[in-house]
Formats: C-alpha cells, structure tokens, sequence
C-alpha cells in the first residue's frame, strides 16, 4: 500500500455520535455521509451505518454505492434529483427529497411507488417549495397515490452567525410544517437542522437532525468544542523519500519559486495537489516530521513537494510526516491558509489516497 495514507479513527467516531445524541435528546439522527463522507470513507464501513435507521447523502449515485454495499435502511438523497434518475431511485428504494414540479410532474403517472420529504424554502434560496406554492404543490402530489410523504424539511443557511434570520426561516418552516400535517398524517421526519443549527438553535418542531461536519470532530464554527467536545477523526500522513543537500542560491520546484539563501537540508514526501494537497500552500504551508514543524519550500507538484528539514535533527528518509495530526497542525490551520473552511479541506482528499481504519 501507499506510504501517503488518511488514517481514520471509528472510535473517535462513535464517540463523537454519542455526544451528539446526548446534546440533541430525544431527536433521532440522520448522519450526512455525502461526498464519501466529507472524505473519511465512513460511508464504506456499512458495518458502522448500520447503527442508524436513516442516513443521508447528496447524490442519488451515493445512495446506489450505499445499496450495492449492502445498507439495507432507509438512504434519504438530499438534493433534489434530476428526472434521468427516477428509475433508480425507484429500483434502489430511495427516498429523495423534492422541490421540483418538473420533477413531480414526472412522478405523478408512475405506477411506482416513491417515498419523498418535502424540501420547504425558507431563505437558503437554492432548491426547495416555496410557502405561497406550498398548498399548490400538496394538491397535486394528492392525485397521485404513488407518492408518500414521509418527512418535510429545510435548510438553515447561517445558523452559524444570524440569529434573526434563522429565526425567521424557522419560523416559516413552522408554518410550512402546519400546512403539510393538516394534508399528510403519516408524517415520519421533520428536520431543519444540520451541524451549526442543532448546536444552536433548539428546534421543537422538529424531530430529526442532520449532523454532517461535526460527526468528523472538525467545527462548523469558531469556538463550537465549547458547546460540543468531538475529536477530530482522521489524519494525513506520508513520509519522505528522498533527501539531499543544496548549496547557497539554488532554485527549488516548478518556476523557480523558492531560492536558497543558504545551504539547506531539502526532503521530498510523495503527495501533491493531485492528492488533495492544495497548491496554495506552496512555500507557506507547513508538515510536522518529528514532532516539529518543516516548512513546505517551492510549488506543490502534482505527486510530491518538497520541505525545509535542515533543523530536524536526524530526519531521514522513511520518516513519517503528517499534513495534519490534530495537534501540531490542524485542518482549519490548513483551511485558514488555503482561504477556505475546513469541511473543503478534509472532502476533497482524492480517492487515490487509501483510507486506513484504525480501531
């Protein structure tokens, strides 16, 4: 197997939901496992997915994976799907959220049968029914006895930081909930909420949460471990290669973007941008090799960099080198410099770096 590897911790894992299920109460919990599980390949382990009756992807492709892996509960495919994929949905038994009349008008004549939520809009303005066409929408999904509507939900867009307007997509919601019981009364999920919202907002209305980010122990805001103490789940490691020593005024890397200003020890590790390894951390980026940091020196190729080892004493080659280890160097330390937030870091790790499970 590779050296460069993503170790992750299902314990930490567990733990992490259990605190979850502690904060929240008596709501039930729907893990968001979308984009192989913000990277952590979680979604794999069917034998830890298991535990839950429902979880959540973006892509009706992710739900497909989930069946063909041998999840056998009920996979809930947030997004709202395009029309070219109706029959698997209903071949794989999938529920789907839907905000289309597009889509609906597809459904309506199918003599099959297809478990839906409703996706209300509330403020997030990027998919979902809005409240005037609410009753309109309801009208139709009555003519066909083929749609169940097992669940109505939203998505709050700044949970994070705006209290009023939270407020308000939660209060449109609750209407928006009160119309949808008054048609429907097998209603099974009602859910508002994702990572940022369930820590911040008690929610009574609703008796389902979505925890995404959070599940993988990285915070969805600053300062949220004083609500919430998860850990960190997975780590980025790999090791050096190759080692050599430059002189005085030598050019490092593609475009000669880091010169010597004297003579240095230089080692090259095996991961790039093709990896996941962003190239905006050339020549600011920092590893950890012996429990030290080494900076990254010259542009990230696409399959190796090259860091500034001269004062790691004894660093040589076969040495393991952690991207991040949660300590010394954190994916939002990474994000931070990349200009982006951490869920970008740790979901765009390519497939071609192997995930280890430890524990």
């Amino acid at each position: 197997m590779r050296k460069t590897i993503m170790e992750v911790d299902t314990e930490i894992f567990n733990r992490n939901i259990d605190l979850i299920k502690e904060y929240v109460g008596n709501k039930n919990i729907m893990p968001v496992i979308k984009a192989n599980a913000y990277g952590t390949y979680i979604n794999k382990r069917i034998d830890i997915i298991n535990k839950f009756d429902i979880v959540a992807v973006a892509l009706v492709d992710e739900a497909v994976e989930l069946r063909k892996l041998g999840y056998k509960k009920n996979i809930f495919v947030l997004n709202q799907p395009s029309i070219d994929e109706i029959q698997e949905i209903i071949k794989y038994n999938i529920t789907i959220g839907l905000s289309s009349e597009e889509f609906l008008n597809k459904i309506l004549n199918i003599n099959k049968e297809i478990n839906v939520h409703l996706e209300i809009e509330t403020g997030m303005n990027r998919t979902g029914i809005q409240l005037g066409k609410l009753k309109y929408f309801i009208k139709k999904i009555k003519q066909a006895p083929n749609i169940k509507v097992e669940g109505v939900y939203t998505h709050l867009s700044s949970a994070d930081y705006d209290v009023n307007y939270t407020n308000y997509q939660l209060n449109t919601f609750k209407e928006a909930v009160k119309i949808v019981k008054e048609s429907f009364d097998n209603i099974i999920y009602i859910h508002s909420s994702a990572s940022n919202g369930l820590l911040n907002y008690r929610d009574e209305i609703s008796n389902l949460v979505r925890p995404g980010i959070i599940i993988y122990g990285y915070e969805s805001f600053e300062n949220m471990k004083a609500k919430i103490n998860v850990e960190p789940i997975c780590k980025l490691k790999t090791n050096i290669i190759f080692i050599k020593e430059i002189k005085k005024g030598e050019a490092i890397g593609y475009s000669k973007k880091f010169i010597s200003k004297e003579k240095m020890k230089i080692a090259t590790i095996p991961i790039g941008y093709a990896d996941g390894f962003r190239r905006c951390l050339s020549n600011i980026g920092e590893v950890v090799i012996r429990g030290k940091r080494a900076k990254i020196i010259g542009n990230i190729c696409m399959d190796s960099c090259m860091i500034d080892v001269t004062n790691i004493k004894n660093a040589k080659v076969g040495d393991e080198v952690y991207i991040w280890d949660n300590k010394s160097i954190t994916v939002d330390e990474i994000a931070k410099k990349c200009n982006t937030i951490n869920y970008e870091i740790i979901s765009t790790i390519s497939d071609r770096v192997p995930r280890v499970f430890i524990k």
